[in-house]
């Protein structure tokens, strides 16, 4: 079985623990986590019953397509980009490269809660990243690291399977 939900701002990728959490929203029973979004982080996360699957999505070894919209704060550089791209120095060495692009805010995306802070004089650009490796916090490290700190994190996909048509805190079974 496999389940694709989309994980609200604010929930943890667990079961159990304090505040909002997996079992608040998907009443499965046997289905795990194939990999986390971290609480501050929204969008895809799919749950399986098959440990074979789960390893499959979640390890870095598949090279599996894992699609980001991600609201930065100012417009990036070109050359900001192109770090993004060729790989990262974090402080657990060096990302594979990404693939990044300017991309419009995504349509019909739902509002967040608590909103992100909205700054007049400061214009905020949305990016597609596409990483084939997940690192704790990785994006977010990423763009901080070339002077853009993530605002907002929304998983768009993984492979072949998105978030589309899932509201925040909805579920669907496509496996």
């Amino acid at each position: 079985m496999l389940i694709a939900f989309n994980k609200p701002f604010g929930v943890l990728c667990q079961f159990t623990g304090e505040g909002p959490t997996l079992a608040d929203y998907v009443d499965v029973p046997g289905v795990y986590p194939a990999g986390r979004l971290d609480k501050d982080s929204e969008g895809l996360l799919l749950l399986t019953d098959d440990g074979k699957l789960q390893a499959r999505i979640a390890s870095p070894k598949f090279k599996l397509p894992k699609t980001y919209r991600v609201l930065v704060e100012r417009e990036p550089s070109e050359e900001a980009l192109e770090q993004l791209r060729r790989g990262v120095e974090l402080k657990d060495g060096w990302t594979r490269p990404a693939e990044v692009r300017r991309v419009d805010e995504p349509e019909g995306l739902w509002p967040r809660d608590p909103p992100v802070r909205y700054r007049k004089n400061v214009v905020d650009v949305w990016l597609e990243i596409v990483l084939r490796e997940g690192r704790n916090r990785q994006v977010r490290r990423m763009t901080a690291a070339v002077g853009h700190p993530t605002l907002r994190l929304i998983r768009w996909s993984i492979g072949e399977w998105s978030v589309e048509g899932l509201a925040p805190g909805e579920w669907r079974r496509i496996g």
